[in-house]
């Protein structure tokens, strides 16, 4: 097992990488901290690991990045709001704005406590993001949308159904916007 260590600077963050060559199918790569952690199979030529290490160290980066970005303190005061509204309140340990999300605003998984919500819910108003937050909480009572479903999101969001009709407009526009003619867009825009 031979080690190397050197410094990489990528996106303008320099880490320390650790390079470790030993019996491993595939070179891998974890960030700790300022750290790069890397294994990697001995018999990978030196340019091609530099390479690839310079690859991985900059995917891991980003995401790192995205990861604090995303992480909303407002939002998750704002999630655990809402969930002191319901009889058992569910736990909301952290909630995270995707951008992965095309077809859902939202989904909460009961298990860990994670939230994650449409990245595009940040520049919606605020009784948006808390009708979002009932309806993915409401589902640790009720996996469908049935009647009872739907009295325990409206009340613990009374806007529930403003927000909904907020949404599909917000849909609707986002789904057609391109193929509008220039005047109308200009209309809708307010210019």
């Amino acid at each position: 097992m031979r080690e190397t260590v050197q410094k990489i600077t990528v996106d303008g963050t320099t880490l320390r990488a650790r390079i470790v060559r030993k019996r491993v199918r595939n070179v891998n790569a974890t960030l700790v901290g300022n750290e790069l952690r890397v294994s990697a199979p001995p018999g990978v030529q030196r340019a091609e690991l530099d390479a690839m290490v310079r690859r991985l160290a900059r995917m891991l980066v980003r995401r790192a990045r995205a990861e604090v970005l995303n992480a909303d303190d407002r939002a998750l005061a704002v999630a655990r709001k809402v969930a002191e509204k319901f009889p058992k309140p569910p736990r909301v340990r952290s909630v995270r704005f995707v951008t992965t999300q095309r077809s859902r605003w939202g989904s909460y998984s009961p298990g860990t406590g994670l939230m994650r919500l449409h990245g595009s819910l940040r520049q919606l108003p605020a009784w948006v993001l808390e009708a979002v937050v009932a309806h993915e909480l409401a589902h640790s009572f009720h996996a469908d949308h049935s009647a009872a479903f739907w009295k325990l999101v409206r009340e613990a969001c009374p806007a529930t159904d403003r927000a909904n009709a907020f949404l599909e407009g917000v849909s609707w526009i986002s789904e057609r916007w391109e193929r509008l003619p220039p005047v109308e867009r200009a209309l809708l825009a307010g210019s």
